[in-house]
């Protein structure tokens, strides 16, 4: 499906920009912290080459062939980041507290989640039953890492303000709510409340940007160095990122309601 291509591509750009704030706050250190970057910034060019092969030249298997390459790639530089960040101070300690100030530890799985929406594109036909179940575990999944970013990087300061909580609650509210139709064949009636659940999630992620905005302008210092070292930045807009992704997914269920609906 393009909008599912078009979101993908999109999300590797913006996390170019993601991982040169987030790695900017130790300058890069280690060498292997700009192999993300580099990826970032060349998967959106790849895609774009493959989309335009297939859209304007008529050549389904560069666009299916590029895709399978980044995508297998997008999956093992998540996997990849998972136990370089890991190793930043969990594998030393083992606890529970050296695993909440390690570096985001889920945070690479972003990549993972990618790759696997460019491998369902290709490998599950679009637009059926199959493709929306695929589209939904992987939104799913990302409200998961949410849930486990938030609890980890909010416990840093021990949630100082009761507002942290929020996203940590709603997270898991949609884990919840995302999760039933694997389990029942859901009504369109529920469809529809998983959908205002999900417009739920993309307020919480617009003011939780906007709180981790005003936090990194009153916090002292250069900008640079508040944007940096503050509050990250963007990491609310995962919230409506994927709530994108999952109203993708319930729109094609509801579009088939003799195989996924009742």
């Amino acid at each position: 499906m393009l909008w599912l291509e078009a979101f993908v591509l999109v999300n590797f750009a913006f996390l170019a920009l993601d991982i040169f704030l987030a790695h900017s706050a130790n300058q890069f250190r280690q060498p292997a912290e700009y192999l993300p970057l580099l990826f970032s910034l060349a998967a959106p060019v790849l895609l774009g080459a493959g989309l335009a092969g297939r859209q304007r030249w008529a050549r389904p298997r560069l666009w299916k062939w590029i895709g399978y390459a980044v995508g297998w790639v997008a999956i093992a530089v998540g996997l990849a980041g998972v136990i370089f960040h890991l190793d930043s101070q969990f594998f030393y300690e083992k606890t529970l507290r050296s695993l909440t100030y390690a570096a985001p530890f889920a945070a690479p799985l972003a990549y993972t989640g990618l790759g696997l929406l460019l491998l369902v594109n290709r490998m599950v036909e679009a637009s059926s039953a199959d493709w929306a179940r695929w589209v939904l575990l992987l939104a799913l999944g990302g409200f998961f890492g949410n849930f486990v970013l938030s609890l980890t990087d909010h416990a840093t300061n021990g949630f100082f303000r009761p507002v942290e909580w929020a996203p940590v609650v709603s997270s898991a509210f949609a884990v919840g709510f995302l999760a039933a139709p694997f389990f029942v064949p859901p009504a369109l009636g529920y469809l529809r409340i998983c959908a205002g659940v999900l417009a739920a999630q993309g307020m919480v992620g617009v003011v939780g940007f906007a709180l981790h905005v005003f936090a990194s302008l009153r916090a002292p210092g250069a900008l640079w160095y508040r944007i940096v070292n503050g509050p990250p930045l963007f990491a609310p807009l995962l919230f409506p990122n994927l709530v994108l992704l999952g109203l993708l997914a319930l729109w094609v269920m509801g579009q088939r309601p003799g195989d996924e609906t009742r």
